[in-house]
């Protein structure tokens, strides 16, 4: 398969895109009021809404297309299926070789983060900036697989890619939001919390090169339709462990489930147009 190096450009910049909204998650969190947080939790399950259904409707389907051109459409579809759990099991053992106390960092951090004073408190600002770097630590780690999403969605259908950055990007808005306010709060210093919240998200375009580096000599059919099943998985997994749960941090059930709800309609429609025209 033939790919002019405007495709790989701009899938490599819809990547970024996606990483360097945790910049964005920063500002927001230096003005943020508590009432945000009720559109935060919608935003979060919009996002989420939008991974699954284009997982499940058109990004599995395509795999399984692909693969019955090559098979026939029993060991095509089972060949899909077994991509697909690849990709699941591959984000389990990225948080599984994350040290546990990191992660536990992290979490705490989504639970606290609307109750952070707004005044640093001298006996934890140690304790707070030491939260926000092990909590940027921990989403970098998490923004490979995420890239590597991006960059090859984009690469075989500009449409993917741009509904996935979209709806990653949306979710590593609280995620900048998580990194930047205890360290903006333990040194009131707005400049560092930036900088700690971006630099969180460039692993983000670091995924989309590795996948670029290791996929673009070997790219085939055959290697699409693996590499799209295998994004399914990857992103159903992040909906599920970790989109719908800060939604419900953020806000009350009901928020998560309406954002979810809008995510899911508003990919069917804009799907259902693209199909069309």
């Amino acid at each position: 398969m033939d790919l002019a190096f405007n495709q790989v450009l701009i899938a490599f910049l819809l990547a970024s895109f996606a990483g360097l909204s945790t910049s964005f998650g920063a500002i927001i969190a230096f003005f943020s009021k508590s009432d945000n947080f009720k559109i935060l939790s919608i935003g979060l399950g919009f996002s989420a809404g939008v991974m699954i259904y284009i997982s499940f409707m058109e990004i599995l389907p395509d795999a399984f297309e692909n693969f019955s051109k090559m098979y026939d459409n029993f060991w095509g579809e089972l060949l899909g299926i077994f991509c697909f759990f690849v990709g699941i099991v591959l984000c389990a053992l990225v948080d599984k070789f994350v040290p546990e106390d990191l992660d536990k960092q992290r979490q705490t951090e989504y639970e606290e983060l609307k109750n952070l004073d707004e005044e640093p408190n001298l006996q934890n600002q140690s304790m707070l900036k030491r939260a926000g770097i092990l909590t940027a630590v921990v989403i970098a780690i998490h923004n490979f697989p995420e890239g590597f999403a991006t960059f090859v969605s984009a690469l075989d259908n500009l449409s993917f890619g741009v509904a996935i950055a979209i709806a990653i990007a949306i979710h590593n808005i609280p995620e900048g939001m998580a990194v930047s306010l205890p360290i903006y709060h333990a040194t009131g210093n707005k400049k560092k919390a930036f900088v700690y919240s971006a630099l969180s998200g460039l692993t983000e375009p670091l995924g989309a090169l590795l996948g670029a580096l290791f996929l673009l000599p070997f790219i085939n059919e055959f290697v699409l339709a693996t590499v799209f099943a295998v994004i399914a998985g990857i992103m159903v997994y992040i909906s599920f462990d970790e989109l719908l749960p800060a939604a419900r941090v953020y806000g009350e059930a009901h928020h998560c489930l309406y954002g979810l709800l809008s995510g899911m309609g508003v990919m069917a429609l804009s799907l259902a147009m693209l199909h069309h025209f």
